[in-house]
């Protein structure tokens, strides 16, 4: 056992051999003593002059003199913990990559130095070969020392998440790479192209040349993967700054500039916003509503509101969609586009899912008790993107429709065709435990995803719900008409009810009812009402005998 454990042991020798065999160097700066000492393949780095140990001064006078910035940079004083990447070329010495961090609350700083070449792989993303964050903000960094314009551009895909639910991890990967590949190819390498997060890609430039327009038109090319042909789009931010002594901090700019992507987000598909002090109120007004958004679920301020869905043959109201509403004390109705994001970043969607059941279930119950002359009365719920992979959840569904003492079927879970194809298997064993425990499954937006009609036949839905754009559009193309009838015909063939969404007027109400489409559900017949509407709106309905419809859209 000792020789063991001497066999495993590291004398100071040995940490000087395998430093030598690597061709690398431990160094040590300790301010106050004004002391650089140095360890390991000193003489293969060009630091040959200064080992064993040497002032700041005499380290800085050996660096090239363009570099000269970046070397008191490495021995200026920082807080414990921060950390050192930096490039420099010392005299009649190649480039060598320095790594350390601050220790003992900034007294010293201790360190690796090698050849950029030996950490070429270090400070890469391994999926597109791009720079990392890291090594992207110290190369920011450098560029920042000098004095000049620079401008930093940071990419978002938009829809990575709806490449993922439509591809797959693995092909969405390919996508990435194949654009960190043309991102690379678009810019010189002392623009640092990287990748700085999953969906993220970025530059930095000096001087003018549009660097935003270069970025988009390489990206936004389109790419054939798997037969499919794909249309990658990006949502560009940017931000300018002045090199030199005075210059902002790296990660300071590259926040900067990620507010601005998230503007650009704002505008939709394929939006560009300039950083600006406007955007920082924003930021702050963003986390309020963060904080607020929490209080929310405690505060009960998330309500249910209820779109009602009508039997086109008999105009009897069916049933009802439960959709999440926000009524923010000072703020009144928050739009739902303005949370639901928010709420999905914040990582609460599985909250607001099992909130949203539960409510609806509740009113739903109460409707059927004081309602019987409505028949057998449905409410659907949406579940989140993702929410079908979450444990308990057929657990909550089932003692929901318990506590309830709903009817079978009578709550109606919506799921999205991304969240059956991602895992279409495990999909199919959830939906069957969903059923069992007493809910009625539909399949959301039928027409607009990557669908297996295979796995359509085998999965255990009970409704089809047509994407409302096909029903707007019907009566305009007649692409989207033969759509809206195949799929109703698909459902019958398949014993599946259809509901259509976007039934707008009562025109498109006919349409639907020659196609022998079962319901319709639209701003034709009313917008989600909070649930006192909603019962006024059912009441009416059961007095006149059929919902009322809109002759044509407004």
């Amino acid at each position: 056992m000792q020789t063991g454990s001497r066999a495993l042991a590291w004398d100071a020798t040995t940490a000087i051999e395998a430093l030598a065999g690597a061709e690398a160097a431990l160094w040590e700066w300790t301010p106050a003593s004004d002391r650089l000492r140095f360890t390991g393949a000193t003489g293969a780095l060009g630091l040959g002059a200064l080992a064993p140990e040497c002032s700041g001064a005499a380290f800085v006078a050996l660096t090239l003199p363009q570099d000269r910035a970046l070397a008191e940079r490495l021995l200026k004083p920082r807080e414990e913990g921060e950390e050192i990447v930096l490039r420099l070329r010392m005299r009649d010495g190649q480039l060598c990559l320095w790594r350390g961090v601050w220790l003992e609350d900034g007294l010293r700083a201790a360190g690796l130095v090698a050849s950029d070449v030996k950490f070429a792989g270090s400070d890469r993303d391994p999926l597109t070969g791009l720079l990392d964050r890291r090594a992207f903000v110290a190369r920011l960094g450098e560029a920042l020392l000098r004095p000049g314009p620079v401008e930093v551009v940071v990419a978002d895909v938009d829809r990575l998440r709806r490449l993922n639910e439509a591809l797959g991890h693995e092909r969405a990967d390919m996508v990435l790479s194949a654009l960190g590949s043309r991102l690379a190819a678009a810019f010189p390498p002392d623009a640092a192209p990287a990748r700085i997060g999953e969906d993220e890609f970025a530059v930095v430039v000096r001087g003018a040349g549009a660097p935003a327009s270069r970025l988009r038109e390489a990206l936004e090319q389109p790419l054939r993967l798997a037969g499919l042909d794909i249309y990658p789009t990006v949502s560009i931010g940017a931000v300018d700054a002045e090199g030199g002594p005075d210059a902002p901090d790296p990660s300071e700019l590259l926040r900067r500039v990620e507010l601005a992507v998230e503007q650009a987000k704002t505008a939709g598909r394929g939006g560009a916003a300039a950083y600006g002090r406007a955007l920082e109120s924003d930021s702050l007004s963003r986390l309020a509503m963060e904080a607020d958004l929490r209080n929310a679920f405690l505060r009960g301020e998330i309500e249910p509101f209820f779109q009602p869905i009508v039997n086109l043959a008999t105009g009897a109201v069916a049933g009802f969609e439960a959709l999440a509403r926000w009524r923010h004390p000072t703020r009144g109705l928050v739009p739902p586009d303005e949370f639901l994001g928010l709420a999905d970043e914040m990582g609460l969607m599985n909250d607001l899912g099992l909130l949203m059941m539960s409510r609806a279930s509740r009113q739903l119950s109460d409707w059927l008790r004081r309602h019987p002359q409505a028949g057998d009365l449905f409410c659907s719920v949406n579940l989140s993107v993702g929410e079908i992979e979450r444990p308990n959840l057929v657990e909550d569904v089932s003692r929901i429709i318990t506590d309830h003492g709903l009817p079978k079927g009578a709550l109606k879970l919506e799921v999205t065709e991304g969240d059956i194809m991602r895992d279409t298997a495990r999909a199919a064993e959830v939906l069957a435990r969903l059923k069992a425990a007493g809910a009625s499954l539909a399949l959301d937006d039928f027409g607009t995803g990557f669908s297996s009609l295979t796995w359509l036949a085998k999965l255990p839905f009970d409704t089809l719900k047509i994407d409302r754009w096909f029903v707007l559009t019907m009566d305009k193309d007649e692409g989207s008409a033969k759509i809206v009838k195949s799929v109703v015909a698909l459902g019958r063939d398949l014993a599946l009810e259809v509901v259509a969404e976007g039934v707008e007027n009562a025109g498109l109400a006919r349409r639907l009812i020659d196609a022998q489409c079962h319901y319709g559900q639209g701003f034709g017949y009313a917008p989600a009402l909070p649930a006192q509407e909603a019962e006024v709106y059912l009441n009416e309905s059961l007095a006149d005998g059929a919902a009322p419809l809109k002759q044509r859209s407004a």
